[in-house]
């Protein structure tokens, strides 16, 4: 069964063998992400090693994310490994302390203090635990417990409504850029992004680190502090995609808004042509049950109904006990929702208008394919562009692009209804065509008398330059 919605996943100790990433493979997964929060440069070597290993056995092409860690705040590390809060007591952060106590704790962040004032609510541990800022004095910031619990070492610290002044890009988030770009990584996420200055940035970083190997990675903002909300058009004009991530973005402006931004954010990426991924929690319970809650069931299925790209994985094949299982029961879910999805093509072309030929011809493609029946969409392509704007309208015509560039087919993997295929030839039209047409014939997607689609760009091999739309029937001379 085709399956538009793609699905990303976190490889870490339960899925870093190349055994285990085959059948991860072989189960549906699109787009490995290396959580760069965690391992070593050593590490994440290793594992994009073995990813495309992988996916040269699978027959196909994997994309890679690299997922930088970001100003992640935290409070230090205590003398024991933890401490018990309870409400009502008092508990200092304290930037100069080196090893916490039952009375205070050190900081990561030293700056922290200057961005606080009485009044202010720190969320610690995801929202686990929180407490209200009575007042701040030097390097102490002096708080009252509002919701205690455990608290162990290197938590995170969110301030409620955001607002921390911490850089998006950090001395370790410019160090793994680089080494990002000598593993050949097709995306980097970029975390905690506050406006479209921060990725124009890291995109800057990460050009200049991949010029060496001829890279120029997509880059996504993960939406995930509450001022990034306000300027989430700029962020997405910066961007290539973004990443609605759903933890930290709940910590900052609360759980009940999540599922509402989450809608919102879909949407307006799918109107700016990008793509967008949503994650956290998605199948959380599958870290140690063999089947989801069906809760999350229908959070995955109401992501692919607001029209997300693809769904991601974090713990759950990172060190979960059934990272294979989870993507079956993921892809699974995906192809169900998307045989309810209605499509409102002619609706989405009211008041569009188009001012490049091959993002027209893209269109006229797929409103050419919806109304006639077309069983399938073939897309000529050298950078994918063609394929990401046919893919931002929902018309159950699956769309196949295809590419002499491995970068192109790489990137084309995160695409909403787009099956990315290697093109052997860019040079005479005809016979790119006809091999386009008998890639799709031979892997069973038409068949004799079918009608296909297609879009070329004469004179071939030019980035940007689709021109051409043509309909066919298999087996019929064109």
């Amino acid at each position: 069964m085709h399956r538009a919605t793609k699905i990303v996943a976190t490889i870490g100790p339960a899925s870093s063998t190349p055994e285990i990433l085959l059948q991860m493979m072989q189960a549906g997964l699109d787009v490995v992400r290396l959580n760069f929060s965690h391992g070593t440069a050593d590490d994440h070597r290793q594992r994009a090693e073995f990813v495309r290993e992988a996916a040269r056995l699978a027959g196909r092409e994997v994309a890679i994310m690299a997922d930088l860690q970001g100003p992640k705040i935290r409070v230090g590390k205590f003398e024991n490994g933890r401490t018990t809060l309870v409400a009502g007591n008092l508990f200092i952060l304290d930037a100069q302390c080196e090893l916490g106590n039952d009375e205070r704790v050190g900081l990561d962040y030293k700056d922290l203090p200057r961005d606080l004032k009485a009044g202010d609510v720190l969320l610690l541990n995801d929202g686990l635990i929180v407490l209200g800022v009575q007042r701040v004095i030097g390097h102490e910031i002096h708080t009252v417990v509002r919701i205690g619990g455990e608290l162990s070492n290197n938590k995170g610290i969110n301030r409620q409504g955001g607002g921390l002044s911490a850089p998006a890009l950090t001395a370790k988030d410019m160090e793994d850029i680089r080494t990002a770009m000598s593993l050949g990584v097709d995306y980097i996420a970029v975390s905690f992004p506050k406006n479209a200055t921060d990725m124009e940035m890291a995109r800057q970083l990460a050009n200049i680190a991949g010029a060496p190997y001829g890279i120029k990675p997509k880059m996504i903002a993960k939406i995930e502090r509450a001022e990034a909300i306000p300027a989430l058009q700029g962020i997405l004009d910066a961007s290539d995609g973004i990443m609605v991530a759903r933890g930290d973005l709940a910590v900052e402006v609360g759980n009940a808004a999540v599922p509402a931004l989450q809608k919102r954010m879909i949407r307006m990426a799918r109107e700016s042509n990008k793509f967008v991924i949503t994650a956290t929690q998605m199948m959380e319970s599958m870290i140690h049950a063999p089947v989801p809650t069906r809760a999350e069931v229908s959070d995955v299925a109401n992501a692919v109904l607001d029209g997300t790209d693809a769904v991601m994985l974090s713990a759950e094949s990172a060190a979960g006990k059934y990272p294979v299982q989870t993507i079956e029961t993921m892809a699974a879910i995906c192809v169900e929702a998307e045989k309810s999805e209605q499509s409102e093509l002619d609706k989405d072309f009211l008041d569009r208008t188009f001012t490049r030929i091959d993002q027209s011809i893209a269109m006229g493609a797929l409103f050419t394919a919806y109304h006639l029946g077309a069983k399938a969409i073939v897309a000529l392509t050298e950078s994918g562009s063609t394929a990401l704007w046919l893919s931002r309208h929902w018309t159950h015509v699956p769309i196949f692009a295809l590419t002499p560039r491995v970068g192109s087919e790489r990137a084309m993997a995160l695409y909403r209804n787009v099956t990315s295929l290697h093109l052997d030839t860019n040079t005479d039209r005809d016979t790119a065509l006809q091999q386009a047409l008998e890639t799709v014939v031979g892997k069973g997607y038409a068949s004799h008398g079918d009608m296909v689609v297609l879009t070329v760009g004469e004179p071939m091999g030019q980035a940007g330059g689709t021109n051409t739309l043509k309909i066919v029937r298999v087996g019929e001379p064109y």
